[in-house]
């Protein structure tokens, strides 16, 4: 499993620069504005959820909607890791990005000049939110977050809001510093964590709701009583979709629309995007519900209170 510490994420990001940059010019030089032009080609990336090689076909009917939409040419790229996507947008390589809470709210503080423009719902009509899980094994004796201290534990990313920032707060308000107080193992993705924890490798962990209750139990690598849930988090706002400003207000409509209108389960069917057992994200969303900036202030406010040095610009 990869275990990827924070230092070596910016080598890692350049790596999926250097990917990037070789899309073409026409995917990353074209400006747009009142008199500029769209680049013929978008890219879109999101944060490493699930470390598997399906993710982009599961992106797949989203990917045809957008570009029928658009009329442009929409390339997928998984980035290897959270910090991968904000430096690829900052670099003006992405101009579509799915990103974690925390790392949109990173990518912002950063300078990246993006909108949210949605934010991924599981079921039609709730509310964009989730939970993070704090899990063991089942049969485990740690049956606390107390016993987390000096236990070997999975987070999934330093700019994970579920698998590290979330966490650390609880972990803070029951006396446990979340780097020094445990033995940390990033991961790399929500799948990593729970299935370390599984394989004991990590005496506990973090991650997503949807991780633990759906995602690996329908891939069959997780059954149900073999994780205990210790923790649950208070709501988290939803992970967004965030598009490049850069962007001519015409695209920025469309993508907009299609994104808070089109990019739903129903809708996909319906338009034959998609069979019946159509599904799409990494885990499965329905689609997504509009969101502004405001919406994750949350996060910011959680940062001021662990004071995490990844919610920092530079750090």
């Amino acid at each position: 499993m990869n275990r990827t510490l924070r230092r070596a994420l910016p080598a890692v990001a350049a790596v999926l620069l250097a990917l990037l940059a070789g899309c073409g010019a026409s995917a990353s030089t074209a400006q747009s504005g009142a008199g500029g032009s769209d680049p013929d080609t978008l890219v879109f990336s999101a944060v490493p959820g699930e470390q598997t090689t399906r993710i982009q076909q599961r992106y797949a009917p989203v990917l045809d909607m957008l570009s029928k939409v658009t009329g442009k040419k929409i390339e997928f790229h998984q980035a290897t890791n959270y910090a991968a996507v904000i430096e690829a947008q900052l670099a003006g390589q992405v101009q579509i990005a799915e990103y974690g809470p925390l790392s949109y709210v990173l990518a912002k503080e950063q300078g990246a000049d993006i909108t949210a423009v949605g934010a991924s719902i599981d079921h039609k009509g709730e509310a964009p939110g989730y939970h993070s899980y704090g899990i063991t094994k089942a049969g485990s004796p740690i049956t606390s977050i107390k016993d987390y201290a000096g236990k070997k534990v999975c987070y999934v990313d330093p700019d994970s809001t579920s698998g590290f920032l979330y966490p650390s707060a609880e972990l803070l308000r029951n006396g446990i510093n979340p780097m020094t107080g445990v033995q940390p193992i990033f991961a790399g993705g929500h799948d990593a964590s729970a299935l370390e924890v599984l394989s004991g490798r990590c005496d506990a962990g973090f991650a997503d709701d949807s991780m633990v209750d759906t995602v690996l139990p329908q891939s069959g690598q997780l059954k149900p009583g073999q994780l205990t849930i210790l923790w649950r988090s208070d709501i988290i706002p939803g992970s967004p979709v965030a598009i490049s400003n850069s962007l001519s207000p015409q695209l920025k409509t469309e993508l907009t629309d299609a994104f808070q209108n089109k990019a739903n389960i129903d809708y996909l069917k319906a338009n034959g995007f998609c069979g019946q057992d159509c599904a799409f994200g990494a885990s499965g969303t329905w689609g997504y519900a509009p969101v502004n900036d405001a919406f994750y202030n949350p996060i910011r406010q959680v940062c001021a209170i662990t004071k995490n040095k990844n919610c920092t610009t530079g750090s």
